[in-house]
């Protein structure tokens, strides 16, 4: 193991550090969630962390539909 900590890579992308970042508050959003509700909504992140890989400006837009879609859902969270 080095000692020396880890920062982020050698490479920056800041598209794909925005998108990381945006996906971890998404999921610090559904994390207090009922667990029904928590678990169908952690799928849909995964499926959007899984796109990324291939697409990332996909990516970005579904994660950006999902957030908007959540911050405008009815109810208690």
């Amino acid at each position: 193991m080095s000692p020396v900590p880890w920062t982020r890579p050698e490479w920056d992308d800041p598209a794909l550090t925005l998108l990381a970042e945006q996906l971890r508050d998404a999921h610090r959003l559904v994390a207090p969630l009922p667990a029904e509700t928590r678990q169908r909504l952690i799928r849909h992140l995964l499926a959007i962390t899984d796109l990324a890989k291939r697409d990332s400006d996909l990516a970005a837009r579904r994660l950006e539909t999902f957030l908007a879609d959540f911050r405008d859902a009815p109810g208690p969270r």
